[in-house]
C-alpha cells in the first residue's frame, strides 16, 4: 500500500530525473553505510564470544575451539542460506552481477537479511573471508528494493544496484574511490555517464556515515615508501607476473571446490559446516605446519588466550596485513600463507558458506609481495628493497589477476595505505598481472561461477543470449546502397535525404565494393582544402561531381555472413569502433544481401532475452507438471471477457495464480500490475488446477447484462 502511494506521489510530483536518482542515492549510500557498520560490529561481537565467551566456558577443550567454532557457526547459517535466501551463497557478487545483466537489477529484499547473517557467523567464526562481498551484495539489495519498491525502470534499478555496491565498498574499507571504480569495472562493465554521478554520490554518502561511526584512519599504517630507482620498476612488473599466476592459482582452486562440494552427496544445509570441519582442522594443524618450515610458535599463533591467536588464515587477516607491511613478518612464514590463505578460503567459501573473496585476494597478494622482496632483497642486496612496498603493490597486483579490475585495485590499497608514492609500481603491476591473468584464464573470480552455470558475460551482456540470435534475423534486408562510379555529389545528396552515417558501396547491381561513411567524405573535403592552402591543387578546386565514390570508399571492408551469431557481428565491431557491417552471402563472396547495425544488435539482445525466458518457462512447466496440484493455462483473450482493457492489478485473482506472459502479436511481454489485457492477447497464467477453468471463463465468457 505505501509502495503504490509512493509511486503514485512520484508520478504526479514528477520532479527532474536527475533530483529523484540524487536523492535515492543518498538513502541508498547512507543506509548501506548504516549496514556496513552493523555488519562489522556484528563480526566483531560474535568473534568475541566465540573465542573469548565460548572458549573461556572450557578452557581445557585448548585448540580445539578452532576446530569446534567454526562449524557451529556453519551449522546456522547454512540452513539461513539454504532454507531462506539461496543468493546468500559464497560470495554474492556474482549473483549481483547476474541480477544486472539478466533480472533487470531484480534482487529480493531478504537477501540482505540472510547475507549479514550469514557473512556475520562466517567471519565472525573464524571462516576465511572478507566482508566487502556480502556488504556489496546488501547494498546493491538495498538499492534494489528501493527501486522496486518505487516500481522505477530497469535502468534506474540497475543504477540504484551499482549505487549501492559502491557504497558497500566505500563503507566497508572507508575507500570511497575504489568503491565507484569497482562498481564500474566489475558490476557496469563500461563506464555510463548516466549513472556515474549516481554512484560517487552513493559512495561519499556511505563513507561519511562509515567515517562518523568507525572513524576516519586508514585501515593500515604504512611507513612512507618510495620507489628508489625508475629501474626498480622492472622488478615490480616481475611481480604482477608473478601475481598473475597466484591470482589464476587461487581462482582455479574455488572453482574446484565449488565444484567438488557442488558433487558431494550430503544435504545442503549442512555443507557449510563440513567445510568449516576442513578449515577448522587446517587450522588446529596450522602451527605442526609452520614448524615443518622452522616458524617459530609465536609466529604461527600457538598460544593463549585464543581470542589473541586466531590463526593467521582465519577471518581477513587485515590484522596481521599491518605487520606485514611494516616488513616485520618472517620469509618461510609469508611464503606458507601464500598456498594456505586461498585453500582455507576455498574450504569456506566453496562448501557454500557467505563471505567475500576481495579480503583473501589482498591478504594472498601481500604474502606473494613480500615473500618476493625477500628472495629479491638476498639476490640483489647492493638494491635498497623495502618488502613492505612489495607487499603493498603485490595486495593489489593478485586481486587484480583475480577480478580483473586493475584500477579498483590499485585505488583501493592507496586508500587503505593513504600512500601515493608507490602509484607508478601499483598501476604496473596492477595492469600486468590483470592482462597476463586474461590470457592464461578468461574468467575472473567473479564470473567463472556463472560461467559454470552457461552464463557468460562481455561488456555487460550475456554471450549466450547473443549466441542464439543470428545476424539474418534482425539484420536490414534492403540497405540503402551507393555505386562506386556516382559521384560525391551524389553521397552528400544521399546523407541529407537519409539521415544515415555510413552506405555499403557497390561494384555492380548484387557485389560489395566497398564501405562509405561521413567521416570518409569530411576526409575528402579536408584534403581538397588542404591541397589548395599548399599549391598541390588546380586554381579551382575539383567539383564533387568529378569525384568518383570508389576514389574515397573504403576498400575490402570487415563483413560477416548471415548465418553467424550476433555475439560475432559485435567481436568484429569492436576492434575499430564500428557502427555497421555489411552482411554477405557465404556462397558468393562480395555478394551483398544485408547491413546489420548497433541498433539491429540491440534489438537482437531483447529478442534473445525474451527466447531465454521463454526456454526457461518450458523447463519450469516439465518441473512443475508432475506435481499435480499445479499448472499452466493457455488462454486468448476474447473481445467480450470481462477482463478486457482491464489492468492486472484490477483483475480479482487467486493469491496463488500468477499471469507468467502475454504474446501480442509479435512481442512477448512480461506483465506488471499495470499491463492491460486487450483482445486477442495470449496470455500464460500459473495457477492451481482447482482454478483453472474459473480463469478460462474469465477471459472468455461475456459480461452479464443487466
Amino acid at each position: 500500500m505505501q509502495s503504490r502511494y509512493l509511486s503514485k506521489l512520484l508520478d504526479h510530483l514528477a520532479p527532474k530525473e536527475g533530483l529523484v536518482l540524487l536523492v535515492l542515492a543518498v538513502v541508498v549510500g547512507g543506509a548501506t553505510g548504516l549496514a556496513a557498520v552493523l555488519f562489522i560490529r556484528l563480526i566483531a561481537l560474535i568473534n568475541h564470544l566465540s573465542y573469548s565467551s565460548l572458549a573461556g566456558l572450557i578452557p581445557w577443550f585448548g585448540r580445539f575451539w578452532f576446530v569446534v567454532i567454526p562449524a557451529m557457526g556453519a551449522l546456522i547459517g547454512g540452513p539461513i542460506i539454504v532454507y531462506f535466501a539461496s543468493e546468500a551463497k559464497g560470495h554474492g557478487v556474482p549473483e549481483v552481477m547476474q541480477a544486472m545483466i539478466l533480472k533487470g537489477g531484480r534482487i529480493r529484499p531478504r537477501v540482505a537479511i540472510a547475507k549479514i547473517i550469514a557473512s556475520a557467523l562466517c567471519i565472525g567464526t573464524g571462516g576465511s573471508a572478507g566482508r566487502e562481498g556480502p556488504i556489496v551484495q546488501v547494498g546493491s539489495t538495498l538499492g534494489s528494493s528501493v527501486g522496486q519498491w518505487l516500481k522505477l525502470s530497469d535502468a534506474r534499478i540497475k543504477n540504484l544496484v551499482a549505487c549501492g555496491a559502491a557504497a558497500g565498498i566505500a563503507a566497508t574499507f572507508n575507500a570511497p574511490l575504489a568503491g565507484i571504480t569497482f562498481a564500474i569495472e566489475v558490476l557496469m562493465a563500461e563506464l555510463q555517464v548516466a549513472m556515474f554521478g549516481t554512484v560517487v554520490i552513493a559512495a561519499v554518502s556511505a563513507s561519511i556515515v562509515s567515517r562518523l561511526m568507525l572513524g576516519i584512519r586508514p585501515a593500515f599504517t604504512v611507513p612512507a615508501y618510495v620507489l628508489h630507482s625508475p629501474w626498480e620498476i622492472l622488478l615490480y612488473v616481475l611481480l604482477g607476473i608473478l601475481a598473475a599466476l597466484v591470482g589464476v592459482f587461487f581462482i582455479r582452486l574455488l572453482d574446484f571446490f565449488e565444484n567438488f562440494f557442488e558433487r558431494m552427496a550430503a544435504p545442503k544445509a549442512l555443507k557449510p559446516a563440513i567445510g568449516a570441519l576442513m578449515l577448522g582442522m587446517l587450522a588446529f594443524f596450522y602451527p605442526h605446519i609452520s614448524s615443518l618450515v622452522s616458524v617459530f610458535p609465536v609466529d604461527s599463533r600457538l598460544g593463549l588466550p585464543l581470542v589473541d591467536n586466531v590463526p593467521h588464515i582465519y577471518g581477513s587477516g587485515f590484522e596481521f596485513l599491518d605487520q606485514v607491511l611494516k616488513g616485520q613478518a618472517p620469509f618461510l612464514l609469508l611464503f606458507m600463507l601464500i598456498f594456505l590463505k586461498p585453500l582455507a578460503t576455498c574450504f569456506t567459501l566453496g562448501s557454500g558458506n557467505s563471505g567475500g573473496v576481495f579480503a583473501p585476494s589482498l591478504f594472498t597478494g601481500a604474502m606473494l609481495g613480500g615473500a618476493f622482496g625477500y628472495v629479491v632483497k638476498y639476490l640483489l642486496p647492493t638494491i635498497p628493497i623495502d618488502i613492505g612496498a612489495y607487499a603493498l603493490v603485490g595486495m593489489a597486483a593478485v586481486f587484480a589477476a583475480a577480478a580483473r579490475a586493475p584500477l579498483t585495485a590499485m585505488l583501493i590499497v592507496f586508500e587503505m595505505s593513504h600512500d601515493y608514492q608507490l602509484i607508478l609500481p601499483l598501476m604496473a603491476a596492477g595492469m600486468i598481472a590483470s592482462n597476463v591473468a586474461q590470457w592464461l584464464q578468461a574468467d575472473s573470480i567473479y564470473t567463472i561461477k556463472l560461467s559454470r552455470r552457461g552464463i557468460r558475460f562481455e561488456q555487460g551482456r550475456d554471450l549466450d543470449i547473443l549466441q542464439g540470435v543470428a545476424v539474418e534475423e534482425v539484420m536490414n534486408h534492403a540497405p540503402v546502397t551507393i555505386h562506386r562510379d556516382q559521384s560525391v555529389a551524389d553521397l552528400f545528396a544521399l546523407f541529407q535525404s537519409t539521415h544515415l552515417q555510413g552506405f555499403p558501396v557497390m561494384a555492380n547491381d548484387e557485389d560489395l565494393f566497398g564501405v562509405i561513411t561521413l567521416q570518409d567524405m569530411e576526409r575528402t573535403l579536408q584534403r581538397i582544402e588542404e591541397d589548395q592552402k599548399n599549391g598541390k591543387g588546380d586554381d579551382k578546386p575539383p567539383a564533387l561531381m568529378n569525384i568518383k565514390i570508389g576514389e574515397v570508399a573504403t576498400r575490402d571492408p570487415v563483413t560477416i555472413y548471415a548465418d553467424e551469431p550476433i555475439w560475432m557481428a559485435i567481436r568484429k565491431m569492436a576492434p575499430r569502433d564500428l557502427a555497421r557491417l555489411p552482411v554477405i552471402a557465404r556462397q558468393g563472396e562480395h555478394k551483398l544481401i544485408g547491413q546489420i547495425s548497433r541498433s539491429d544488435i540491440l534489438k537482437a539482445y531483447q529478442m534473445g532475452m525474451m527466447r531465454k525466458q521463454q526456454s526457461r518457462l518450458k523447463m519450469d512447466r516439465l518441473a512443475l507438471r508432475p506435481e499435480g496440484g499445479v499448472e499452466f493455462v493457455e488462454i486468448t483473450v476474447a473481445p467480450e471477457s470481462n477482463c478486457t482493457d482491464k489492468k492486472v492489478a484490477d483483475v480479482a485473482f487467486h493469491q496463488s495464480t500468477s499471469i507468467v506472459s502475454i504474446k501480442r502479436g509479435d512481442q512477448h511481454l512480461i506483465p506488471d500490475s499495470s499491463t492491460r489485457f486487450l483482445p486477442g492477447d495470449q496470455i500464460t497464467v500459473f495457477c492451481r488446477k482447482v482454478h483453472s477453468e474459473e480463469i478460462r471463463q474469465m477471459f472468455t465468457a461475456s459480461p452479464r447484462k443487466e
